[in-house]
This record gives structure tokens, sequence and C-alpha cells, in this order.
């Protein structure tokens, strides 16, 4: 699996942002157990401008001919998926794997899919929905609460090393 931080996500603006290289860090931080199945790539963080998913999968593409491509979404970022830049080419150069979240049920996201050309090829996650998100986990780190079990240790010791998402050092 191949994780791909946005340099600037052009959807999701988040408070206390602290950076591309962070965010870098805090994933290879994530997969630091098992960098045999995952790996961080830098691929969004060298391009300029706003990270459009369309472009990373057009580089991606190009670099493994070979490939099946299967692009992870939690479903709260599925129903919006007709807002992306281009996504009939998303979907035609990966396949969309919907992954259940709490509050977003899979007929909302089957009608903002069927919106776009290819919408009907997504496929869901049979898993329990994990009511974790990282919007959670800044938000408890503002608050100065714990977040222990939610977050690997690697993450969390990164994150309170650095004072990130309580406006501290970075």
């Amino acid at each position: 699996m191949l994780m791909i931080p946005a340099r600037t996500p052009p959807h999701k603006p988040v408070p206390d942002e602290p950076g591309i290289e962070h965010r870098l860090a805090l994933c290879r931080a994530a997969i630091s157990d098992d960098t045999e199945r995952f790996e961080v790539s830098d691929l969004e963080a060298r391009r300029e401008g706003p990270s459009y998913t369309v472009d990373t999968l057009r580089e991606l593409r190009s670099a493994m001919l070979d490939s099946e491509l299967f692009l992870i979404v939690g479903a709260d970022v599925a129903v919006g998926f007709p807002g992306w830049r281009e996504p009939a080419e998303v979907l035609s150069s990966a396949t969309l794997a919907v992954a259940g979240r709490p509050g977003t049920n899979r007929g909302s996201i089957e009608r903002a899919l069927a919106q776009v050309e290819g919408g009907d090829r997504a496929r869901f996650f049979d898993m329990p929905e994990i009511g974790v998100s990282s919007t959670m986990i800044r938000d408890r780190v503002r608050r100065g609460e714990p977040t222990r079990y939610f977050t690997p240790e690697a993450v969390r010791a990164y994150v309170d090393r650095h004072g990130l998402y309580t406006g501290g050092e970075q």
C-alpha cells in the first residue's frame, strides 16, 4: 500500500496545518512497524500547487503500467467525489475502494457516485466502521486530551515532540 500525503489538499483546509514535511514524517512514523506492506511516497510533495488525485494517478499509471491501482477513500470523502477534478478520469485510472465511516450511509455514496461516469465500478469494504478520524485526533491534541490507542505510538510521539496541532513550535 502506497501512502501519498497531499502537498496542498484542495478541498480540506486544516487548522494549524503543519506542512507537507511533517505530514510525510507522520506517515512514515505510522508505517514504521510494517514497511514490508506499506510505503510512503513524496510524489505530491514534489509537485507545486494543489494536489489533485487525477494528476497523481496519471503519474502512477505511467510508472506502473502493469499494475491495477486502487484508490482507498473514506465514505465521507466518497460522498463529495463528484466535485473532484476530473472524477471520471480518476475512476478510469483506479478502482475506487470505499471504507465505511460513521454518519455516512452507503445509499448517499451510491447516489453521489452515480453522477460520475464509472461510479458504478466503486467497491465497498466489508469491514466494521471505526470512529477514528484525523480531525478527531487533531481536536484531541488541540484540547490536550490523550490520543493513545487512537494512533500509532510513533505518530503520537512525533506530534508531541514537534508540538503539532497545538499552536506550538512545529
